[in-house]
């Protein structure tokens, strides 16, 4: 009897229709949600970059923005119509001082020329001023050379006080060094030209007289051992006028140095830092046959002679040692002024000046950023006075008609051009141009140095070495584990290299700086033969397996093998390690680094690129490693089954199949380690030098943009150039990451689509 089996019942025929259709617009819901979700997600990140990109450059852009200048007020001068001998104002560009022919001292109110105050110097009965010089600190130091040989030292100061909450500025005239004139000239000619600097313990003062004698007077304070008293030292040189007719002198503010300088264009150099032996180093023309020296100024620092001829060109010039370790003047760099520079005027803490031409233009210069920075019609008279603030926000200049003309300025950030941050900069005190990143100093006049190109440099050198430590072992390790490597082990191995990634970089830093850096110093010649023992110990391992018997290496499962190498890798750098003292001592005469620096010419920083390019790329191999093993592990089986059963080795297989299949996740792999190598920051700033050079040399060291950023963002002035230009490195390792990301990612399309047939 046929036993009739009725068919089964599947359990979803059991629910109604009502539910299944609840089920499935529930189903329905949660797809749309997780699609919607996936977007808005996707949108936000996109979003979430946008706003970083918008926000860097929004911090950025007031490097770009262009200076400008506004007129104020333009009024005749006030008070007797007398010769303005000298013009500046105060910090707050509300008074300005004006010495006169007369002897008098006026400040006026900047905004209508309103008189404040007058003083009359105390020169002595039927004296006349001759000539007039500034100098000392903050430049407010005027001296004046006087009819009968003597020097008067003044000086216009501010008190700032603040009655009733409302702040009040009052001028006085003070005398450092007494309102006694002192005696310059022995035989009481006038002096025609001054140079004065002066400060707590010495002064300086240079003059030619009336009958063209050059006279050099000291005077230095001297303090007694036995009972702490002080007394005045003069020392008297007469110099040998060897320039001709001297139209300018200058003494720069640490009082080492002369510069005398005739009409023609003719400069003599003198070294006055031995009060007893005063020397003169050089003799040289500084402006082109035929033109005529119409200005000279040092600019802020001292160090830097601006040099301003009738053809409207400006140069700069200052020292530079020759091969005898002598300073020697050079011409650095030249600005057109576009017609006869009348005056110039230096910023009082920042390498920029302005110069004045006889069209009754003012133009202002930054010479780190070799540029004109502004230019602006001042007056249609020539310009014959020209004064600055101490913040450089405005300036007042007098024509030759007796007008005075107040402008504001709006100029923050003269030190950024294009050249200054990406080309080589002759800065001063250095021997040569040069790409120099050094940010700040403790002087006030330092010339900052804002040069990105040595760490964009450092940034691709730390990449370049870890990826070259980095890609070799990930990939290969990759290939192993996905394609050869038994399950089992695989299980073990892949987890423990991916935990590797969760490791802080700060303690991989930190171990880099502490252990690993010494350790390499010390076993230098170990390191290197290590990285000759390995590949030779693997193949000779290789090859004594292939020579075992085929049962005695069919014990171990096939995709263990490397257990066994493991033990065999461990002994070769025990090996290499353990005769590093003796290889120094056979081959390099009992140091590496010494033979490199005395042989070689190659210098060794103990923080360098290869210590740098281990430590980061143990951070960068988890990543390459797992995205890569998974593009291999995850080629269909049927391509390898299918490429075998037609004949190919698995090693064919592996090369013109699985590789080929999975190149696109493998370049991926390869760029996100490169990026993860570009931003890192821990460990380039922990264990490098963190020094801005330029050196591919892998025992040099080297700093990155993000290093730099991280080391000097928490020590920048808010809304600072120096503040500014490192958000100006952040944006160039954002735009630099998303170059290269974007065309990484048509890279991996176009090998996807080429591949994808296989």
């Amino acid at each position: 009897m046929n036993q009739v089996i009725p068919p089964a019942v599947s359990p979803l025929s059991q629910i109604s229709p009502r539910v299944q259709a609840r089920r499935r617009a529930w189903r329905m819901l949660k797809d749309r949600l997780a699609r919607h979700g996936v977007t808005i997600g996707g949108f936000g990140a996109i979003v979430a970059i946008l706003l970083i990109f918008f926000y860097l450059l929004y911090v950025v852009f007031p490097l770009l923005k262009p200076a400008s200048a506004e007129a104020v007020a333009d009024y005749p001068l006030s008070g007797p119509a007398t010769e303005t001998l000298y013009l500046a104002m105060e910090e707050q560009a509300e008074i300005a001082v004006r010495y006169d022919g007369a002897g008098q001292v006026r400040f006026l109110a900047t905004q209508d020329g309103r008189m404040l105050a007058e003083h009359a110097l105390p020169l002595p009965a039927g004296v006349t001023i001759g000539s007039i010089a500034e100098g000392g600190n903050g430049r407010s130091v005027v001296s004046l050379g006087l009819s009968d040989g003597s020097l008067l030292v003044t000086r216009h100061a501010y008190q700032v006080s603040f009655p009733n909450d409302k702040r009040v500025i009052t001028p006085r005239v003070e005398f450092p060094l007494g309102t006694t004139p002192i005696p310059v000239d022995a035989r009481h000619r006038a002096l025609e030209r001054v140079a004065v600097q002066s400060s707590d313990d010495r002064t300086t003062i240079a003059a030619l007289t009336e009958d063209q004698r050059l006279l050099l007077v000291m005077l230095a304070k001297e303090t007694s051992f036995l009972d702490e008293s002080e007394t005045v030292k003069r020392y008297e040189h007469t110099l040998p006028n060897t320039a001709g007719q001297v139209r300018r002198l200058l003494v720069d503010p640490d009082q080492r140095s002369l510069y005398v300088a005739t009409d023609t264009g003719t400069l003599a150099y003198y070294d006055i830092s031995d009060p007893d032996q005063p020397q003169l180093i050089q003799q040289l023309g500084v402006v082109p046959t035929g033109t005529t020296l119409t200005g000279m100024k040092l600019l802020a620092g001292g160090i830097s002679l601006l040099i301003a001829s009738s053809d409207g060109q400006i140069s700069q010039w200052f020292p530079v040692r020759n091969e005898a370790n002598q300073p020697m003047l050079h011409r650095i760099r030249s600005f057109s002024a576009g017609a006869g520079v009348t005056v110039v005027d230096p910023e009082f803490a920042r390498k920029g000046f302005l110069a004045a031409n006889n069209r009754g233009e003012v133009r202002i210069y930054h010479t780190t950023a070799e540029k004109q920075v502004l230019r602006v019609e001042v007056s249609e008279r020539p310009i014959r006075m020209l004064a600055v603030t101490p913040r450089a926000n405005a300036f007042l200049a007098e024509d030759d008609g007796g007008r005075l003309h107040f402008w504001r300025v709006d100029n923050e950030h003269p030190e950024v051009s294009w050249s200054s941050l990406w080309g080589k900069v002759w800065y001063e005190s250095y021997p040569k141009p040069d790409y120099i990143w050094q940010s700040s100093s403790a002087s006030n006049e330092f010339e900052p140095k804002f040069s990105l190109t040595p760490l964009a440099f450092g940034t691709l050198k730390a990449a370049f070495y870890a990826m070259l430590f980095a890609v070799p072992l990930s990939i290969m390790g990759a290939i192993y584990a996905a394609y050869f490597m038994a399950p089992t082990m695989r299980k073990i191995v892949k987890p423990t290299i991916e935990i590797m990634g969760a490791l802080p970089t700060v303690i991989l830093g930190f171990l880099a700086g502490l252990w690993l850096a010494p350790v390499m110093e010390a076993n230098l010649s170990g390191i290197f033969a290590l990285l000759l023992l390995l590949p030779l110990g693997t193949l000779v391992f290789a090859w004594l397996w292939k020579s075992l018997p085929a049962a005695l290496r069919h014990r171990i499962p096939d995709g263990w093998e490397a257990m066994l190498l493991i033990p065999v890798l461990l002994g070769f750098g025990w090996l290499a390690f353990t005769f590093s003292p003796l290889l120094d001592e056979v081959l390099f005469g009992g140091d590496m680094r010494v033979w490199m620096r005395d042989d070689l010419g190659i210098g060794f920083d103990q923080r360098n690129a290869l210590v740098v390019g281990v430590a980061m790329g143990f951070a960068v191999i988890p990543n390459i490693f797992s995205i890569a093993e998974d593009a291999i592990f995850s080629v269909p089986r049927q391509l390898t089954n299918g490429s075998l059963a037609l004949g190919a080795t698995p090693w064919q297989t592996l090369v013109r199949v699985v590789l080929l299949t999975a190149s696109p996740g493998i370049f991926s792999a390869v760029m996100i380690g490169f990026g993860r190598a570009v931003g890192e920051t821990m460990i380039v700033l922990m264990a490098t030098g963190n020094t801005p050079v330029m050196d591919w040399s892998m025992f040099q060291g080297m700093r990155t943009l993000s290093a730099n950023i991280a080391v000097e963002m928490p020590e920048s002035e808010l809304n600072s150039t120096h503040y500014r230009v490192l958000f100006l490195a952040a944006l160039v390792l954002f735009m630099f990451t998303f170059v290269f990301n974007t065309l990484a990612e048509l890279v991996r399309q176009r090998l996807r689509g080429k591949y994808a047939s296989l």
